[in-house]
């Protein structure tokens, strides 16, 4: 199941939440070595999580967290438009219809295959959710290889400019068009995997106490 949640300012980070930020403490910070900020020594929350966030969390059988990835406005201080703007030389894209896709989680216990299965799963829940909101356009900053991939699925997307060295790593950020043919043309590379039961987004989820 896919549900979206909104927000999280609830302290306790119930539901979908909870699991989730615990797993992206597992992935991007004791797997990956990442320097983020950790609560309570369980969960990996920036600066970027809050009210204005919304998150695509997809579930197992009892709930638990399985894979996800954030959505932030672009109207908002957002990863792209804070930390890493030189990688957009004319300016990073904004507006009330640009949302950014950060924090993609995928567990590595869930094993090469069926990460890639609940990655699909995500990236379609993500379109039909932008398509559903009037969200047309969406940016994001990854790696150099996983930008090579995310140009490569089908979409109309492009780089802004080659990726730069931050750190140990090579960064890209990316700019994806969404409109009634993304759905398409990302089908054909095997990434749109269809709505399930007719509605991929099965539920909405509220983060209040």
């Amino acid at each position: 199941m896919i549900c979206f949640v909104q927000g999280c300012s609830d302290p306790g980070y119930r539901g979908p939440l909870e699991t989730m930020f615990e797993d992206r403490k597992r992935l991007f910070v004791d797997l990956l070595g990442w320097g983020l900020t950790v609560e309570q020594d369980r969960w990996e929350i920036d600066q970027f999580d809050g009210d204005d966030a919304g998150y695509l969390i997809a579930l197992d059988q009892t709930g638990d967290h399985i894979g996800s990835l954030r959505l932030l406005p672009s109207k908002q201080p957002h990863i792209l438009s804070t930390l890493f703007s030189e990688l957009c030389p004319a300016g990073v894209p904004t507006g009330p219809t640009t949302f950014e896709v950060t924090r993609l989680c995928l567990p590595v216990r869930h094993g090469a295959a069926e990460r890639l299965r609940i990655r699909n799963t995500l990236i379609t829940a993500m379109v039909d959710h932008a398509l559903a909101y009037g969200i047309t356009r969406l940016t994001g900053v990854v790696e150099a290889g996983f930008l090579a991939q995310i140009l490569r699925m089908g979409w109309r997307c492009t780089t802004p400019a080659p990726p730069r060295r931050f750190g140990g790593a090579a960064l890209g950020a990316f700019i994806a068009q969404i409109d009634a043919d993304t759905p398409a043309l990302l089908a054909e590379g095997g990434i749109y995997t269809g709505p399930v039961d007719g509605q991929h987004i099965q539920e909405t989820v509220h983060a209040t106490v």
